[in-house]
């Protein structure tokens, strides 16, 4: 069992986010916190292995939270879910050792992904004292086994396609993101379209009263 608290203070989203984790097994919902002050006390309380924190919180930010779990060295792990997209959020969030970043509205898939991701991760440390350069290059590379690129696609031009649209305030055409980036338009669709399979993005589609609909991408 994987103890999860959801730190979350618009209780609809809270009851969504309950639902989505009653779907993943071996997750266990072990509490929940409204706020960041009462967040930091049920984490100390109920020593979750994993905290799902929205962001934007009544009194403090998630932001602070997750300060505050690194700088009393409390062994947990957080994936961020928030509407904040701007680079340099999504950049500290990680650099303070979130294990995933989810951007409201998120869809199931894209938490199912998360989850199951983690509980690799945590599955493969749990009873490992050591671990020697070919584990933890194994280890690097659990959840990723199945998100092969696929040949011609480079993971760095993905990172810099994906942090790009993690900026935009709005959807972008592939052709707006293209130009955004200095880049082919058809190099581009083909990343769109790889994100899109492995659920890391939105597609929305426009319909204009004449032709074939306009494809949309957000995160």
């Amino acid at each position: 069992m994987i103890k999860v608290l959801i730190v979350e203070d618009d209780p609809m989203v809270l009851d969504v986010n309950m639902g989505f984790l009653e779907k993943v097994p071996p997750f266990k919902l072990c509490g929940t916190a409204a706020n960041g002050k009462e967040a930091e006390v049920k984490i100390k309380k109920e020593n979750p292995d994993l905290v799902l924190l929205d962001m934007y919180l009544p009194d403090i930010s998630g932001l602070e939270v997750l300060k505050s779990i690194r700088n009393k060295q409390i062994h947990c792990d957080v994936i961020m879910i928030t509407a904040a997209k701007d680079a340099k959020t999504v950049h500290e969030v990680f650099r303070l050792g979130a294990v995933d970043y989810l951007v409201k509205p998120f869809r199931f898939d894209r938490l199912k992904v998360a989850l199951e991701i983690y509980q690799k991760m945590w599955s493969k440390l749990q009873g490992i004292s050591m671990l020697n350069q070919e584990d933890i290059d194994h280890f690097k590379q659990v959840g990723k086994q199945e998100e092969v690129l696929p040949k011609g696609l480079s993971e760095a031009t993905m990172r810099q396609i994906l942090l790009k649209l993690i900026e935009q305030s709005e959807a972008v055409t592939a052709e707006q993101l293209a130009s955004l980036l200095g880049m082919a338009r058809v190099t581009v669709r083909r990343y769109l379209d790889f994100l899109d399979r492995s659920k890391r993005i939105q597609v929305h589609l426009q319909y204009g009263s004449v032709g074939r609909p306009s494809h949309y991408y957000s995160v």
